[in-house]
């Protein structure tokens, strides 16, 4: 395995100034679309992966998030797969060519309009495919013939069993966010995709960690891969500035208030650990007057592509998730992240504060940290190798109490009072009937009942016997008990001899 690692916290110097794009010289289709869209200098996983794939080496990667791993291998992909490219309108004219898989819907989708903008000047077609919606539009799709297939591997599985797709054409294969499909469980499933491939072909793997799960999937289906690992393993990106601030469960909200307020935050992602808590937050925020809305995998494709849409557009200013978001979305210039709930995972932290300070833009990381969680916050220590130190924070008074704007329940069972759920008689003074100046509260009263007011009575006098024992045995009866029947007596047929 040929090992070629660059860490990016050396100096650059003259040797290692940053490329151009301009020096790849790319085709003129590739090159105008690059030139569109502002690339000028390469990042350094695009510098070091595009010449190695561009000679047709399979690729071992990993690099920061928010580097430009899509351009990386889109770019030489489409490169070497225009001596494929035709006019023709036969779908079998346009084969399968490049796999590209990946985690998430959302990912999925991003990475497929990258890979459309890239080639949008050439005859290279491409579509994406992935769960939550239905099939049949897809299916139209790839029944016209696709060189570029972007797919979650559910639903590509769907596809294939459905014999919607044939993938025994495929040159080319990228395994993106691979850490993050092992994480889920997806390992059987790329096991079976890639059963459908041909054995030649090049394989592109990109992962955030180098883990052993990582390595055994490298030995199995690359072959001899050229690793490139441009940062250290699991660094955050130098752009982004850290926070870690010591609050209550009770007062985080209130942070988040002050905080947007005192920094003047425009939009940020809201991250917190599970659905039901992200749904709960979400609705809070959105009445205490802040424009917010969910992402979380209970949600359909479509109101999860809305959402995105939405924060993407600017209509919403915060985007509560969970950690289905903390892969690999790219939204320009989000100027936060907030981690409401500390990550289960460590690793999801780095992932998660990658979503701000993207493309060497400076971004803020603010962590609220209760009590209860210092042992996650221990386990980022040990990740990023460093010490954090949490930060107290003072609230200011003329800042509105939110605890009593409303119904609230974050997932922590934390349920405020406001006026329909006060109890019943201070409800009634705050009612507008109360504030009138004849007003006279009605009481009302049960009747009395006079047989409760009097003093107990015996009903029997303390020698007499109860009736149940008087009855219990009978003159010139056997000792029995009372309660037991006697045997009634039949004529008998026959008598004995």
């Amino acid at each position: 395995m040929t090992d070629l690692t660059s860490d990016t916290s050396n100096e650059l110097t003259a040797d290692t100034l940053p490329m151009a794009f301009a020096q790849l010289q790319l085709s003129d289709p590739l090159a105008r679309a690059v030139f569109e869209m502002g690339y000028e200098t390469m990042t350094p996983i695009q510098a070091q992966a595009i010449p190695v794939v561009l000679q047709g080496r399979d690729v071992m990667g990993a690099a920061q998030t928010g580097t430009g791993k899509t351009a990386a291998f889109a770019l030489p992909l489409l490169q070497r797969m225009l001596k494929h490219e035709n006019a023709s309108t036969s779908p079998a004219r346009h084969p399968v060519r490049a796999l590209v898989l990946l985690p998430t819907r959302e990912l999925a989708d991003q990475v497929a309009e990258q890979v459309a903008l890239y080639g949008k000047y050439t005859n290279l077609r491409s579509t994406v495919v992935f769960g939550g919606i239905d099939m049949k539009p897809q299916t139209a799709e790839l029944k016209k013939g696709v060189e570029v297939l972007v797919a979650t591997p559910g639903r590509l599985l769907d596809h294939i069993e459905a014999k919607n797709c044939v993938l025994n054409q495929v040159e080319y294969v990228v395994l993106d966010e691979a850490d993050r499909m092992l994480d889920i469980g997806f390992l059987p499933d790329l096991q079976r995709i890639l059963s459908f491939l041909p054995k030649q072909r090049t394989t592109l793997l990109f992962s955030a960690t180098f883990s052993p799960e990582i390595k055994r999937l490298a030995n199995s289906y690359l072959q001899d891969p050229v690793t490139i690992e441009v940062a250290r393993s699991n660094a955050t990106a130098s752009t982004v500035e850290q926070h870690f601030y010591s609050v209550s469960d009770d007062d985080k909200r209130h942070a988040l208030h002050q905080i947007l307020r005192q920094r003047q935050l425009k939009q940020a992602f809201v991250f917190v650990n599970s659905k039901l808590g992200c749904a709960r937050l979400a609705r809070s925020l959105e009445r205490e007057g802040l424009k917010t809305t969910a992402l979380h995998g209970d949600k359909s494709q479509d109101e999860r592509l809305k959402a995105l849409e939405s924060f993407k557009s600017g209509e919403v200013d915060l985007l509560v998730c969970t950690d289905v978001a903390a892969r690999g979305l790219d939204i320009k210039d989000v100027p936060a992240v907030f981690n409401f709930d500390i990550p289960f995972h460590a690793e999801d932290y780095v992932h998660r504060i990658g979503r701000t300070g993207r493309a060497g833009q400076s971004g803020l990381a603010l962590t609220f940290v209760s009590k209860s969680d210092m042992r996650l916050v221990a386990d980022i220590e040990k990740l990023l190798k460093t010490k954090i130190d949490l930060e107290p924070i003072e609230f200011e008074e003329d800042l509105p109490d939110i605890r009593k704007q409303g119904h609230i329940n974050d997932g922590r069972r934390m349920y405020q009072q406001e006026s329909g759920n006060l109890p019943r008689e201070d409800a009634a003074a705050r009612s507008p009937r109360a504030q009138r100046s004849d007003y006279k509260p009605r009481v009302r009263s049960a009747p009395a009942d006079p047989f409760f007011d009097k003093p107990y009575e015996p009903s029997l006098p303390p020698e007499a016997t109860p009736a149940w024992e008087g009855a219990a045995v009978r003159p010139g009866v056997r000792s029995i008990s009372g309660n037991i029947r006697s045997k009634r007596k039949v004529a008998a047929l026959f008598t004995s001899a």
